[in-house]
């Protein structure tokens, strides 16, 4: 197995096996838009448009913040089924790819209007031992949008994110 599924897949079991928060508790404040670069998948015009990505700053350790989430706009003129997301850290050099964020945790999403749903995803941040492990810096959220029609889009960096750990 490659190291980028090795460490796909172990973020993804962490995620899915209830470590959410040694996982996801690893984002800090989000820049508005994509980081640019971000090579944004989509195969047509007619495939979902990721609009906006956020997330609150989230503080490691002590007096932590003790939750991340994250948010995002996303629209297809079919609907939206669904919004897979993972955050992974940019020091391992190893962004994931669509089909590994295909078997991560979901977002809830609410219909804004008949084409648009905002997303959201929470995620409790681990105590002091769980954050101990989790590497600062920068980290990005990828996401992966499935329309009603089955079209999807993928972004391996939807939103740059720091980490910081509390001071005390």
């Amino acid at each position: 197995m490659s190291k980028r599924l090795v460490v796909s897949a172990l973020a993804g079991a962490v995620v899915v096996g209830g470590g959410a928060a040694a996982t996801v508790a690893l984002v800090g404040t989000a820049d508005a838009a994509a980081p640019a670069g971000d090579p944004v998948i989509r195969r047509s015009a007619s495939d979902p448009v990721i609009r906006r990505s956020a997330a609150d700053p989230v503080v490691l350790g002590g007096a932590g913040t003790g939750a991340l989430t994250f948010t995002t706009s996303v629209s297809d003129d079919s609907g939206i089924r669904g919004v897979k997301v993972l955050a992974w850290p940019e020091s391992s050099h190893l962004a994931p790819k669509a089909s590994e964020v295909a078997h991560v945790e979901s977002a809830t999403c609410e219909a804004s209007s008949a084409t648009t749903s905002v997303c959201t995803y929470r995620a409790p941040v681990g105590g002091r031992k769980d954050a101990a492990d989790i590497p600062t810096g920068t980290w990005y959220m990828a996401v992966l949008v499935t329309a009603e029609d089955h079209g999807t889009t993928f972004s391996a960096k939807a939103s740059a994110f720091t980490v910081t750990r509390h001071a005390g």
